[in-house]
């Protein structure tokens, strides 16, 4: 199974065709969430790491869940098993659009998917390709813009940008995530190609930032630890 359109996540160009897109009014942010303690996973870790291996996880994602030089697919190292498990299931019903991912999606059973889940979640997470976040993405990110409808990043991501379960849905974690990956997410949440958030917030988010302000955010994030 090739995860190569996961989470915030899909291998685009790195030329973004999105940008030319119209940006949308956004309206009134979500309310902070409030994390609670998720649902135990069931998944065998050990057994996962044979099975992402069969399933040619690893082909895209690394030996390890930690990605490739390629820089165009999702790390899965460190992230939360239901989310992953989540993101599999869009590209199975093809709410999500990535045809290497919907085969893969498809071929792999429920139990494996889980499994495969908990290992890379085990994994350590490592440090992306980013930069030290400027001054206008610390506080888009630790504030948000209340004037133009975007809340802080922190009041759903975390304040250490780990993801974090809330009810009925799991945010992702994005510390460390490569940088060139959460620049085509926005590109996706931009354009209305991915819509799994609550209340359909990322995609009024990404459509009232700037480009400038996508490039630095995922800068930001990418260099997290």
């Amino acid at each position: 199974m090739v995860l190569g359109a996961f989470m915030m996540m899909g291998a685009l160009s790195t030329s973004p065709a999105w940008s030319q897109a119209a940006k949308g009014k956004a309206k009134t942010p979500p309310p902070a969430a409030t994390a609670q303690a998720p649902a135990a996973f069931k998944g065998d870790a050990v057994a996962g790491q044979d099975k992402a291996d069969a399933e040619r996880c690893v082909e895209c994602h690394g030996t390890h869940g930690q990605g490739t030089h390629e820089a165009r697919f999702a790390r899965l190292a460190g992230q939360h098993p239901a989310y992953i498990v989540r993101q599999v299931e869009h590209f199975r019903s093809g709410a999500r659009k990535n045809d290497a991912m919907a085969i893969g999606a498809r071929a792999v059973a429920d139990d494996d998917l889980r499994d495969i889940a908990a290992f890379f979640a085990s994994q350590p997470r490592v440090k992306g390709n980013g930069a030290p976040g400027t001054p206008a993405a610390v506080r888009l990110v630790t504030q948000g813009d209340p004037a133009r409808g975007i809340p802080a990043c922190v009041s759903c991501h975390g304040a250490e940008s780990l993801g974090q379960s809330l009810p009925g849905f799991v945010v992702p974690s994005l510390a460390g995530q490569e940088y060139q990956y959460l620049i085509n997410q926005f590109g996706e949440w931009r354009q209305g190609w991915r819509v799994d958030s609550p209340d359909g917030s990322m995609v009024r988010i990404a459509k009232a930032l700037t480009e400038t302000e996508i490039t630095e955010l995922s800068q930001y994030f990418a260099n997290l630890p």
